[in-house]
């Protein structure tokens, strides 16, 4: 047991030491746990095809709240220099993580300030259907969601109008693009939450210690 104790103890020695020699020659300062704990800050997430730190989490809640910030103020608010926080946006772009930088518009200001969600039920399952209602969904401007549904209903489709009679417009545009068995509007009364960020605070799964 004692030779078991003190084989464990010249490893760590030796690790100890091939740090040392490394940090010397390369004139960087590091913790001896520095790669334990930068292990420790991988996030893995359940489908994602790349590794994601916390720095890179931060930069997301940052661009999620404003993409037009400039890289300088990017760099200080997550205490990287200029040049690295640079590289870690382009990677999150590559990897497609950051899918595009668009902008967000009023849609009071913009005269769709109504919003109508419509549920679609259909009695032909079949492909050339579903063709036909896809092609005639993203023809309509308006029809700014659409989702195929588990359950009773076949299709939900989030529809921006100016009000009642536009809203009409829209659905008899519909109707006439493709047969549907049923039709349930419920316009919105109030949103109470709107928000195009996604929640990046809380890995799936964190590995290492």
């Amino acid at each position: 047991m004692a030779r078991l104790v003190g084989q464990a103890k010249s490893g760590r020695k030796e690790r100890k030491a091939k740090l040392l020699l490394y940090r010397f020659a390369c004139g960087k300062k590091f913790p001896y746990n520095f790669v334990k704990a930068r292990k420790s800050r991988i996030i893995s997430y359940k489908g994602a095809a790349v590794g994601m730190d916390l720095i890179d989490r931060k930069l997301l809640e940052l661009l999620q709240e404003d993409v037009t910030m400039p890289i300088a103020e990017l760099a200080t608010r997550v205490n990287l220099s200029q040049t690295p926080c640079w590289k870690r946006v382009q990677r999150l772009k590559e990897t497609g993580v950051i899918r595009a930088q668009v902008a967000l518009c009023d849609p009071r200001k913009l005269g769709v300030g109504t919003t109508v969600f419509v549920a679609v039920k259909t009695n032909q399952h079949t492909q050339t259907w579903a063709e036909d209602f896809t092609r005639a969904v993203r023809d309509i401007p308006e029809v700014v969601e659409v989702y195929r549904m588990s359950g009773e209903t076949d299709y939900l489709m989030r529809v921006v109008v100016s009000d009642i009679d536009d809203y009409d417009r829209v659905y008899k545009t519909l109707i006439r693009a493709v047969p549907l068995y049923d039709v349930s509007s419920s316009f919105a009364m109030e949103q109470i939450k709107y928000s195009t960020a996604l929640p990046v605070a809380v890995p799936a799964r964190v590995t290492g210690n």
